[in-house]
C-alpha cells in the first residue's frame, strides 16, 4: 500500500484499528444495501406472526404485534449510524474549528473560547439532553443531531486547542508566517495535516458517545419514535415488557448491534491513539519481541 498516506498505512496495520475497521464497514454495508437485506416491512404489522421467537422465516423473532425484528435492526443500522456520523460530524468540525482558532489567535479570542468552552464542560451533558428533548415540539433526527453536535464539543476543543498550542510555534509554521502565507492557508495547509490523526479521533470518540446517548434518549422515549433505530426497537421493547413476558429476542438483537458497532469504534480509536502517539507503538513492538522470545525459549526447551 505505497499510495496510501503513513497515518492510513499505520492505521491499518495495526490489529486494533483493522479489525475495528472491519466492523464499522460491515456495519456502514448493512446500513447502504438494507433494502436488499430487509425480508420484511419494518413497520407491517401481523398478529398471526406475534411473539415469535428467531426462526429461519424470522432471522431475529417477532414483537407483540408481529413485526420483523431482523428488519428494524437493518433498517435502524442506517438510521442510527446516520445521527451518530452527523453528530460526530458537527461537534468535530466545533471543536476542531474553535480549538485551533483559540490557539492560533491567543488574545480575547482565546478567553472567550476558553470561557465558553469551560461552561460547556461543566454542564452535565445527559441531563440537559433529556431536558432539552423533553420539551421540544419537534424530536425528529434533525433535532437530535444538535442537540447531540452542540453539547458534545467541548472536551475535543480543549484537546485540539493544547495540540495546535504545541505546534503553533515549530519551524515550519514560523516558516510559513515569515514566507507571508494568509492565516487561513497556515491552518489549512500547515496546521491541520499536523493534527489529522487527533481530529480523526475526536470525530471518533463523539461518534460513538452519540451513538449510545442517542440510543438511550430513545429507549427513554425522548427521540422520534416512528422512525427505525435500535434505541426506538429497545423503547417498544420495554414498553411491551418484552422481558417479563419470557421475550428476549426484542432487547438481544438491536443491543448486539449497537455493541458491536461501538467495539469497532473503540478499537479504532484505540488504533488513532497508537497511530498519533510513537511511544504506544514502540510499547506494542516491544510487547510483541518480548512474547516472541518468550514462546521461543519455550518451544527451544
Amino acid at each position: 500500500m505505497p499510495g496510501l498516506p503513513l497515518w492510513l498505512r499505520l492505521l491499518l496495520s495495526n490489529p486494533k484499528s483493522r479489525s475495528g475497521l472491519i466492523i464499522v464497514f460491515g456495519m456502514l454495508a448493512v446500513a447502504v444495501f438494507a433494502p436488499l437485506l430487509a425480508t420484511h416491512d419494518p413497520t407491517a404489522y401481523s398478529l398471526l406472526d406475534a411473539k415469535q421467537s428467531p426462526s429461519w422465516n424470522h432471522l431475529f423473532g417477532t414483537t407483540d404485534q408481529g413485526t420483523d425484528i431482523w428488519s428494524q435492526v437493518v433498517w435502524g443500522t442506517r438510521n442510527s449510524l446516520f445521527l451518530g456520523a452527523a453528530a460526530a460530524t458537527l461537534a468535530t468540525v466545533l471543536a476542531a474549528g474553535l480549538g485551533i482558532l483559540a490557539a492560533y489567535s491567543g488574545g480575547w479570542i482565546d478567553d472567550v473560547i476558553n470561557f465558553a468552552t469551560n461552561v460547556f464542560l461543566v454542564i452535565p451533558t445527559i441531563p440537559l439532553l433529556i431536558v432539552a428533548s423533553s420539551y421540544l415540539k419537534s424530536r425528529g433526527s434533525l433535532s437530535m443531531i444538535l442537540i447531540l453536535g452542540l453539547t458534545l464539543w467541548a472536551f475535543e476543543a480543549r484537546i485540539l486547542r493544547a495540540q495546535a498550542l504545541t505546534l503553533r510555534n515549530r519551524d515550519f509554521i514560523l516558516a510559513a508566517k515569515v514566507a507571508g502565507e494568509p492565516t487561513w492557508r497556515i491552518v489549512v495547509f500547515e496546521l491541520m495535516p499536523n493534527m489529522i490523526s487527533r481530529i480523526a479521533a475526536a470525530f471518533v470518540l463523539v461518534f460513538y458517545i452519540s451513538l449510545l446517548t442517542a440510543a438511550g434518549l430513545q429507549f427513554l422515549g425522548l427521540g422520534d419514535m416512528n422512525s427505525q433505530s435500535w434505541g426506538v426497537t429497545l423503547y417498544w421493547a420495554q414498553v411491551n415488557s418484552a422481558v417479563l413476558q419470557g421475550e428476549w429476542w426484542p432487547f438481544v438483537f438491536p443491543g448486539v448491534a449497537l455493541a458491536l458497532t461501538v467495539l469497532g469504534l473503540v478499537l479504532i480509536l484505540a488504533g488513532l491513539d497508537e497511530v498519533s502517539n510513537p511511544r504506544l507503538r514502540k510499547t506494542r513492538r516491544q510487547r510483541g519481541m518480548l512474547a516472541g522470545l518468550l514462546f521461543g525459549h519455550g518451544r527451544g526447551k
